[in-house]
Parts: C-alpha cells; structure tokens; sequence
C-alpha cells in the first residue's frame, strides 16, 4: 500500500476513470509525482484524498471546483500558487498528445476537419462556443479548463484583470469571477451576425441579461425568444440551445452558469 501507484490503478481504487483524475489534477487536488517516461505516481495519501473528493462529488453532488473549495476550508487541502496561462492551442495538443491521440481520431470524435482542429492547435483559428463545448466534452473538461488553469477566488475582479475567452468569431467572453464558484459569470461581447453557432446543451441552470443590443436564443430546436436592453432570461441548460446578435450593433449580456459548464 505504501507503494506509489499508478493512475489506472489509483482510478479503479477510487471508482472514477483516469479522465476524471486527470481533470481533479488541472483543479489542483492532487499533484502526483512523474517518472521519466511521464507516467502519474500517486502516494497513499493521494489515494484518501481522492476518495474523499469521489464522496463530495457522488453523494453530496458538488461540483469539481466546489469539492476542491471545501476540502481546502477543511484543511485538507493546501493552497497553491497558479500556473502560468497556456495558450487554448496549446492546450488542446497536449491534451490530445497525453492519450496518445491523433488529430484525425479526436476531429471524427468531435465532428470537425483535421484541418480545423489542426489550425486550432496551432493557435491559427478560433473554434464557436459550439465545437469549444464538444471538444472540452471529449477530454471531460468544461470550456474554462481549456484556457486558464484553476485560481482562488479573488473576490474583487477588476476590469483589466478579467480572463478573456475568444469563442469562435465576434463572441469575447470575459470571465467576472473565478476560483471554486458554484456560479460563473460571463460579459459576453457579440458583433452583428456571430453567436453560438450550433446548439449545445449540458447540466446546470442559466440566467442572462441584456445590456445593451439584441440578442435571438432558440430553446430546443423551437421556440426563438427575441430580447432586447433590459430583458432577462432564464433557462434549464440541458435544453439545446443556441443564440445570435440579430442585430446591426453589438451586443453585451451578463450571463450566469450554474454549476460552471465554460
């Protein structure tokens, strides 16, 4: 038991797969030592710690960055200083070079050309939020994971300070705040013509509001809601759901997920 132990083995003691240890690892629950050949050695203390965030998640339902936020208020777990940013790209070619994947493999999985995905990697393209959220579905992440590693909450977000996520042509969200939230707040920013692209679902609750502009949102391939400044919206997320700026100027919403889906 004292042995160091590898991730297979680690996931099956624990009862999740190696993908969701991969994802508890980009949150900053366990850090676990690399061979020479990158392989995961995870200590005993790894595999308790593990256990309990299985328990959290399971029986409490608590979302990954809620699990990490009460083992932290615990005591159980230690903060730690965060990572630089690694670029989107970037991102995704490691991810895909850690399961020994090839591009062709993951763009049939995730419904787009090899050479999209490839220009993707490469930093030469943005994806729509859209193929964003196949792609993160894929490698069971949300959207968030692929641009910024987990932070602590810190409270007060300054305008310069937001984290911007580029999601597909004439859609910038920035992030309000980060850190173990049970919500996550967005300003999105859509020039005429852009959106979602296709529509996506997922677990969770959504509330937005417009600031400025329009803004068109179809709700399970039919009924289509046309909002304007002031209006507000809430849906259930697993309704497929898709929008678009129908009009001639920008468009800004304030829009909450709960839990955090990007």
């Amino acid at each position: 038991m004292n042995a160091p132990l590898r991730i297979g083995d680690v996931a099956r003691r624990v009862g999740v797969s190696p993908s969701v240890l991969r994802t508890w690892e980009g949150l900053g629950l366990v850090h676990p030592r690399r061979t020479g050949n990158h392989y995961r050695l995870y200590t005993p203390g790894d595999l308790r710690l593990l256990k309990r965030a299985r328990y959290l998640r399971r029986v409490r339902g608590l979302n990954p960055r809620a699990v990490v936020h009460v083992l932290r208020s615990q005591g159980l777990l230690a903060a730690s200083a965060p990572a630089p940013p690694v670029p989107l790209g970037s991102r995704l070619r490691r991810l895909r070079l850690e399961r020994k994947l090839s591009l062709s493999r993951v763009a049939e999985a995730c419904d787009v050309s090899v050479g999209f995905l490839s220009a993707i990697e490469r930093g030469q393209m943005s994806a729509a939020v859209g193929t964003l959220r196949r792609l993160a579905r894929f490698y069971n992440l949300n959207i968030l994971a692929l641009f910024e590693p987990p932070e602590g909450n810190p409270h007060r977000v300054q305008r310069k300070e937001r984290k911007v996520l580029e999601a597909g042509p004439g859609v910038r969200m920035e992030l309000l705040a980060w850190g173990n939230t049970v919500m996550e707040p967005h300003l999105f920013r859509i020039a005429p013509g852009s959106g979602s692209g296709e529509a996506y679902a997922h677990e969770g609750e959504e509330f937005l509001h417009i600031l400025q502009g329009r803004l068109e949102i179809t709700l399970n391939g039919g009924t289509r809601y046309k909002l304007g400044q002031g209006d507000s919206f809430y849906f259930e997320s697993n309704l497929p759901h898709r929008w678009i700026n129908p009009g001639k100027n920008q468009t800004l919403v304030l829009w909450v997920n709960t839990p955090p889906t990007f």
